[in-house]
């Protein structure tokens, strides 16, 4: 009898947990993108910065895979942002930086990352900055916005509308303004003024940091914007605490979702200006705002890898971290970026930055991090955020339409440490197109000059009306263009350019 009742709660026991273990082992991976906006290769600990510390996001690389290559799409943000959401490059849809007010570049029936995972049952977020456009024009912004992260798939949303330096400066949740009073609606405007309050033009005295005459309309929380804003005021955010509220909220998302595939697109407004971090991290840099708004940004990553350990889910989810473009200084705000920077190189080795088609417009920062399936290590393989939607729908075991992520290809074995190579080829955008082949790198001739508001920034565009190219293993800042002497790879190359233009993705990825 014993024997009996012995086996017996052995078979239970097997009974009861087997369901169990098959479900952890058939359980999704979560998936998350950790974005930071403006963020250089050279601007952490572990790719060489000096005058700020990063040991949150040092740790992360030192137990995760570390890329030497990785490039967000485009050296601005809207184009990165569009093409790491749809798969598709951002010239394909003529994506643009966008004003605050612009409709909704990702539009309905557009295939998205967030779309595609639903498919395969997970529970979607966007948390942080937007920058994609909202509505179908007219924004309502006093009411629902029939037009946003909903309608491309994300189930729950909470962001700016735009950036930190732009109007609307209030939170949207769930595509509606959070905390607004509806006897006091929201007016925008990016033409004239509208309102009572004061600009940064008349009431320069009220201002935190002097702007450049284009962020120097509407004042709030003591800094001038770009856009005119009346109304709403019990919904106006405050720039110092925004990382710590989209941390909070992706904290409480991850909580909530613990127990069922997620996936998290965590986009910073950090450190792109205007960089007014916490008092927390006041002076926790020698750099002024732009290093602290670094360390408060390494901080929060920091504070989302210990939810993951502390709800025990780790071990069963991708992080990826990266940057939507290269560096820039002196961008809109007097915030001592240029004076304080010391013997800190935002971009590392690399030329350009922000607005460049040099190699610093696009390569930046980019970490994949999964304690159970990535051996720590360094990574030189080619790598392009467009290639992540392709990558974590495999992850999914999801395939794809024929409609989707046309640009995108599986680089799962890329992000994983098993694939050493990458890509073949990658585009790089600029107001102009660039091509990476390899160590091969060559920039299409535009007519434009660089824009007078560029020369401001101090910011090399890399626009010639002469073709460019140079080998970035003999040469990796770029000062030689060698053009003249290989005419036959320029010829190839933009060859293969157009091919690429012309929706040739599939056939220009068999290149040699």
């Amino acid at each position: 009898m014993k024997k009996f009742f012995s086996r017996f709660t052995v078979v239970a026991a097997v009974i009861f947990l087997l369901p169990l273990f098959m479900n952890a082992q058939s359980k999704k991976p979560n998936v998350i993108i950790i974005y930071v906006d403006d963020l250089g290769y050279g601007d952490l600990g572990v790719t060489g910065a000096k005058g700020v510390k990063t040991p949150n996001l040092d740790r992360m690389a030192a137990n995760g895979l570390l890329f030497t290559d990785g490039h967000c799409h485009a050296s601005t943000c809207t184009p990165s942002r569009y093409s790491l959401l749809t798969g598709n490059y951002a010239f394909r849809n003529k994506a643009a930086i966008l004003p605050g007010d612009a409709p909704a570049l990702i539009t309905e029936g557009t295939p998205t990352i967030a779309s595609t995972l639903k498919r395969a049952g997970y529970h979607t977020a966007v948390i942080g900055k937007w920058h994609l456009g909202l509505g179908t024009g007219n924004i309502n912004w006093n009411g629902y916005i029939n037009m946003g992260p909903k309608e491309i798939g994300f189930d729950y949303s909470f962001l700016i509308p735009a950036t930190g330096d732009r109007v609307p400066t209030v939170y949207t949740e769930n595509q509606r303004v959070v905390n607004l009073d509806p006897k006091d609606p929201i007016q925008v405007s990016y033409e004239k003024k509208i309102g009572n309050r004061p600009t940064g033009t008349e009431n320069p005295e009220l201002l935190k940091m002097k702007a450049d005459l284009q962020h120097s309309n509407t004042i709030v929380n003591g800094v001038s914007r770009i856009g005119f804003m009346g109304g709403g005021e019990s919904a106006l955010w405050k720039d110092e605490d925004f990382s710590l509220v989209f941390t909070q909220k992706a904290k409480e998302y991850i909580t909530a979702n613990k127990n069922n595939p997620f996936f998290l697109y965590f986009a910073f407004q950090d450190i792109h200006v205007p960089r007014v971090p916490h008092p927390d991290f006041a002076g926790k840099s020698s750099m002024g705002p732009r290093g602290d708004a670094i360390v408060q940004m390494d901080h929060y990553t920091g504070e989302l890898i210990k939810t993951l350990d502390s709800l025990g889910i780790a071990e069963n989810t991708l992080v990826i971290f990266s940057s939507d473009n290269g560096p820039v200084l002196d961008d809109g705000y007097d915030d001592k970026a240029v004076e304080m920077l010391g013997e800190h190189k935002p971009a590392g080795p690399f030329r350009g930055g922000k607005y460049s088609a040099f190699e610093a417009g696009t390569r930046v920062p980019t970490i994949a991090y999964w304690p159970s399936k990535i051996k720590p290590g360094v990574s030189d393989a080619l790598f392009t955020q467009v290639d992540i939607y392709h990558s974590v729908s495999k992850l999914a075991g999801i395939k794809l339409n024929h409609n989707e992520a046309l640009d995108s290809f599986d680089a799962l074995p890329v992000l994983l440490g098993k694939d050493k190579k990458g890509r073949k080829y990658i585009i790089e955008e600029a107001f102009t197109l660039a091509l990476r082949v390899g160590d091969w790198k060559y920039i299409h001739p535009v007519s434009m000059s660089t824009p007078q508001w560029l020369d401001h920034k101090k910011v090399e565009s890399a626009l010639s009306k002469q073709v460019q190219l140079y080998n970035l293993k003999a040469d990796p800042a770029e000062k030689n263009n060698i053009a003249a002497k290989h005419p036959k790879k320029v010829i190839k190359m933009q060859a293969l350019l157009e091919e690429i233009k012309q929706g040739n993705t599939r056939k220009a990825q068999t290149v040699q």
